[in-house]
Formats: C-alpha cells, structure tokens, sequence
C-alpha cells in the first residue's frame, strides 16, 4: 500500500543509511526541565534493581521479517535456504521479574468470587461487565493431556486437512498416525515417561508430529529455537537434561560440536538421541526431489553419520512396521508438558515448567475468545514460529483444538505472507505488530485478496492505532491487541474482538484469570488509573522454573505472577502497559515512559518503525534516545522529527538523539529488543571514549 505523502515538511528520498544525528544540548536545557518530580510524576513507579528484567525476548538480531539481514541463522520460505548463525545471536526469550520476595500479596487459592478476598486489598472485577454475552466468565477445564486435542481431532475430522507446507496436506488420521508411530520409536529407545526430548525445528510438518509424539510418549517438549548458537543450545540441553533431540540435517553440526567426541565426557552426557529431519521430508513431489540439489548447489556438504553415537534419520522411522510397544499413559493435570526457555537477569536462561493444565487452559480461554471461530473449518496462518510459546498455544495448539488447518510457512516474509493468504484464504492469523506493519507497507499489498482473514491477534509489542486501522482496511478482518508472557503460557489478556475495544489497551483479563495493578515496594494493591507493576494469576500461570526454586519462589506469591511490567488499570477493567519496570528513563527525576515516545513518532508520515532507549547524560542523568526506520522513499530531518515531538509531549519527553537505521534488532515474534539497542549505545559511546554519541 502506498503512503500518502503531504508536500512539507517531508520530500521523498532513497530510503537512509544508518545515520547518528544528537541534538543540541543547549537546546536540551534551554527548556527548563525542573531538577525535581512534580507530584504527579512522583506517584510513579522507578526501577528497582532487584525486581525488574526483559520479559520474552529472544536475543538474537534476526527479526522475522525479511528486510532484517543480519548474518544470523534465518530460515528462509520458497527459496528453504538457512543461512548460518552469528556468534552475536543471542537467547530465544528475555529476562522476566526475579524480585523481591517479602510483598504482601492477596491469597489466592481459588479463582472464584465466592472465595474471601484480602480485607484491605479488596479485588474488584469491572472487566467482566465488559465479557461479550458469549464469553462466559469461568470455564469447564478437562484435566487430560494437550495432546488429547489432537486424539479428538482425529476421531471427528479424520480426512480434514490438519496441516498444509509448501504443496504438501497431512490429513488429521495421518498426524495421528505418524504422531503416534514416533511416539513408539522413541520408546523402543529408552524414552520413558517424564524424560525431556528438544525439537529445534522451524515451522514445518515435522515440528508438528514431533511434539505431539513426544507427548504422546508421556515425555516433556523442550522447544529449542533453531537460531540458537552453541553456547545457547549447550546450556539448554544441559540444564533441561534432554535425553534426545529432534534436528534438521542443517543443524546437525551444531549439535554434534555442542555434544562432543564421547557423550558421556561431554557437556551434555545425557543426549543419547539426535533424530535428524531434512525440509525435503515435508515437502510434496518433485520439490522433495530437488530440494537436496538445491542443497549441494549452495554449498551444504555435511555429512550425517546415521547408525552410529544414536543419531537416527528421522525418516527411517516412519517407514515399515511399527514396533509392538505400548504407550505410556501421557501426561496430565500437573504433570509437565513443556519447558519453555526464557533468559534471567544474567542472561543464563531459565526454563518455565509449563503442565498440560496450563496448555489446556490457554487454549481454551483463546477459544472462547474467538467464540465465532467453527470446529473443522478454519484455517491458521502459521506465521508465527511454533517453538515459541505464542505460536504453540495460539497457532498450534489452537488450530488443533478446533479442527482446523495449520498452514505452515518457515519464515515470516512479506511477499509470501500476502501470497499466501491470498491463494490458501486463512481465516486467523496471530501475528506481531512488525508483521503487519510490513504487509500493510508492501508496496503492491493492495493486489492481493486478504478478505479470507477474519482475525488477527497481536502480541509481543504495542500495537499503533495506525497499525490496526489500515490492516483492518485492508483484509476487512479485526486485529485486537494482547498480552501474554511465557509464564503464563502465554495469554492473559486481550480486547474483545466482536466487542468494546479500547485501542492502545491490552484489553481484559481471560476467563478465570486475575489481574490486578501493585505497589512493588509495599505489595498492597493499586485502585483504578495508579501506575504499578501487573501481577497475575489463573490457571494457565506456570508450575515454576526447572531446577530453580529461589526464582520461582521471587516469581510467585500466593499464586500471583509478577510481570515486571508497568500497567495502569481503568474503571472499565481494561489494562494499559506503560513500559517494562526497566526500562522506565528517569530524567532530571521525571520518570519518561518510552512507549509513549514511539507512539508520538509512529503517528509522523514517515516514520515506519520507532524504539526508544534511556542513554546516559551527564545534565539529566538520563535522556531519550530514538531509533527510527523510515518508510521507503522518505526522508525527515532531526529538526522536523523534533518539532513533531515538541507539539505532542512535554518538553523533557522529546528526544535529544536520533538514529536512523534501514531496521530494528527483533525477537523471533517481532519485538523490538531496547537491550540489543541499549548494548549498541553503550559500545559505541566506549569506543567514541564519551557517554554520549
């Protein structure tokens, strides 16, 4: 879709090279920015060094969109070409709260109104007068395995189309049968039950009869983000105690180096297992065919030692006979599901204890959110990647649940993703708000039928008002804004997509869950419209960290889950998130919320993407710095950007640093990661040998 262009101040321009513009700093102060926090502000909350950290962000600075072109390893779509991986890539997920653990929280032991609440801190409910007449406010949970959706899927809909990758179908009877065949090869080879099996796989067929097998197996999914380098990988398998791992042929070399010459002397003496997979086993005929030619003409020549050290080839074990070997019970209820990993304060990732509980529950309450959605007749636009917890409840686990077709596409590129809708007419499509800024900015998005798209959930970062309008103008679909995080599986909240929506807001809690706003020093809980960190609690909130009780123990209180985020709370129950704990820049004592910054920036014609970091400064203590991505054909000065800001914010707000980049560092869902920025200020503010570029 084109831009619109108004005359002045913008004239079109090749799109920028990176490009450092700082402000004046006579400028800066010729403001008058007081010393001191006005009353207002000081109600805020600052950081607080023990409680705060990122929250699920994958540190690698490969963005799922096809114009970040970094070195890291990226799966790529109809070309199936995978890059390598950069020594600079960096964990899947990002920190979460590890705070103080001395809070005075309300009990919560159960999850209905009939419990008595806390006598001083009264938890009030208003978002439920806000429920869409068809949204009940508590559900039915079946206490069975997650993979027990597919055991049902398979019974009611055996012939429908469960998955479709690049020209090939896989029937649900024949998901099942290939699920279950699995299952029993990792059996016959000592896989018990409660032992933890890595898939590092990116969205293909295979991902997907992988994890179900390994739950069938009654065994725990550790999903392995295949960017992952081996430092990365080495302290997952080992911290996880994975005794088997589900690969690409590309990735082989990356394993065998993290496992060693001999596996019991090295870092990972429990890996037995490596099953290796190839793209070209997904793929229908003739391209499974020519796949491997492809392969040698880019230069891959690794050589897989099938039969020897436990490494298997995954195709050979859904051919011939199946062993007769009986199942295990699978897991249920409490009983763990998934490790999903998502990096500490240190960086040293930790692994969130996920249970089939928690499964069950988030995709149930995503379901009854999207309460229009049909068994046996939607289709899922697969974006998204499966190893990370927002595709694997929300795509996968949710297209399952329901019957519907998975669509499977390997990486996030703009052209294929219209294409694709296009020609498969998906009906849902979770995605980030990275995603649907590109579609909407591709200049020939206005040619392709999008129509079949009825609704888009998005999460990882705020979604600009400007964002969702033109996408729904485009495909006719609603796009809502949520929120989530690992540990709690990851959906808490969401606007209702057929009722009230606030923009701007993450909208209400799900069914069965709890939200309330607090005071991270005193505990106590904040009334509507005070600034506070987000606690949360219901059933889809995690069981804990793998091996880490101190962590989980500064984690949970009385069932709540700290965020670490900062959040107001309205009269209505809807829910605005400020910015992380962390992130908060505190200038001459006034506490600068960065989303309110890119927000004003995202509203400039010309600006596609925006992020905005503290920096140091020796006046302020600390000051705005913004990072800015252009629309094509744009240009925009510092001194037009700072006009535009000066009009919308309060003078000590504004931006005294620019930086223009062709893109942003991204997590695998399109988040923008401030850190990576942060990290890039602080290097090049060293090697300037000043703290301010």
């Amino acid at each position: 879709m084109e831009s619109h262009r108004p005359e002045d101040p913008l004239v079109p321009a090749q799109s920028p090279a990176e490009e450092e513009v700082a402000g004046a700093e006579e400028d800066a102060r010729s403001e008058e920015i007081p010393q001191a926090a006005s009353a207002a502000e000081s109600e805020s909350v600052r950081p607080a060094e023990d409680h705060v950290t990122d929250l699920e962000e994958p540190e690698q600075n490969a963005a799922p969109i096809e114009e970040d072109e970094g070195e890291s390893e990226t799966i790529q779509s109809e070309s199936l070409h995978v890059e390598q991986p950069d020594e600079e890539a960096q964990t899947e997920e990002a920190d979460r709260s590890e705070g103080a653990a001395d809070l005075e929280l309300p009990d919560s032991d159960s999850d209905n109104d009939e419990q008595e609440e806390d006598a001083e801190q009264p938890l009030v409910r208003p978002w439920l007068n806000h429920y869409p007449k068809e949204v009940p406010a508590s559900l039915t949970y079946p206490e069975c395995s997650i993979a027990q959706f597919l055991t049902d899927a398979a019974r009611r809909f055996p012939a429908h189309e469960a998955v479709y990758f690049m020209g090939k179908s896989v029937s649900y009877r024949e998901l099942q049968a290939s699920a279950t065949r699995l299952a029993k090869e990792l059996a016959v080879r000592g896989i018990a039950k409660g032992d933890r099996i890595a898939i590092m796989l990116p969205n293909c067929p295979q991902a997907v009869i992988a994890y179900y097998a390994v739950l069938f197996a009654g065994a725990v999914v550790v999903q392995t983000n295949p960017l992952y380098v081996e430092r990365e990988l080495e302290h997952q398998l080992k911290d996880s105690g994975a005794s088997a791992i589900i690969t690409l042929d590309l990735f082989y070399d990356r394993v065998a180096r993290v496992r060693g010459e001999i596996t019991e002397e090295g870092p990972v003496p429990k890996l037995q297992h490596i099953i290796v997979t190839s793209l070209k086993d997904g793929l229908p005929f003739p391209k499974n065919l020519l796949y491997p030619i492809k392969q040698r003409k880019e230069g891959f020549r690794s050589i897989i030692p099938y039969g020897k050290r436990g490494v298997i080839a995954y195709r050979s074990l859904l051919k011939g006979t199946a062993p007769n070997v009986s199942l295990p019970e699978p897991g249920k209820g409490d009983e763990l599901a998934a490790l999903q990993y998502t990096g500490g304060t240190t960086g040293t990732p930790k692994g969130v204890m996920l249970t089939h509980a928690n499964f069950v529950a988030n995709t149930l309450q995503t379901s009854a959110w999207c309460y229009k959605a049909e068994d046996g007749k939607e289709k899922f636009l697969a974006a998204l990647p499966l190893f990370h917890v927002f595709g694997l409840t929300v795509v996968m686990n949710m297209a399952v649940l329901k019957a519907g077709t998975l669509i499977l596409l390997p990486r996030f590129e703009t052209e294929t993703v219209l294409k694709t809708i296009s020609d498969r007419e998906p009906t849902i499509f979770p995605g980030a708000p990275t995603m649907y800024v590109a579609l909407i900015n591709h200049p020939h998005a206005s040619k392709f039928d999008l129509s079949s798209v009825n609704v888009c959930i998005s999460g990882s970062a705020a979604l600009p008002l400007e964002v969702q309008e033109q996408f729904e103008a485009l495909s006719g679909g609603r796009l809502i804004e949520g929120y989530g995080l690992t540990e709690a599986t990851p959906v808490t909240h969401a606007n209702p997509i057929w009722g009230n929506r606030k923009i701007g807001t993450i909208g209400i809690p799900f069914p069965d869950t709890d939200a309330a706003v607090m005071d991270p020093v005193s505990g106590k809980l904040l009334p509507p419209g005070q600034l506070g960190e987000l606690i949360i609690r219901g059933p889809q909130v995690m069981k804990g960290y793998w091996n880490r009780p101190k962590e989980t123990e500064d984690a949970l209180h009385n069932g709540w889950l700290r965020t670490g985020d900062l959040a107001t709370m309205d009269e209505d129950g809807y829910f605005t998130i400020m910015d992380r704990i962390k992130d908060v820049i505190i200038a001459s004592g006034f506490n600068i919320y960065p989303r309110e910054v890119e927000e004003v920036l995202f509203e400039h014609p010309a600006v596609r993407e925006a992020a905005v970091i503290g920096v140091k400064d020796g006046y302020r203590g600390e000051t705005v710095k913004a990072y800015i991505v252009l629309k094509e054909g744009w240009q925009v000065s510092r001194g037009q950007l700072d006009r535009w800001c000066r009009e919308r914010l309060a003078a000590f707000k504004v931006p005294q640093y620019y930086a223009f980049r062709e893109t942003l560092p991204k997590t695998m869902v399109g988040k923008v990661l401030r850190r990576k920025l942060a990290e890039e200020d602080v290097e090049s503010a060293d090697a300037l040998g000043d703290d301010k570029e």
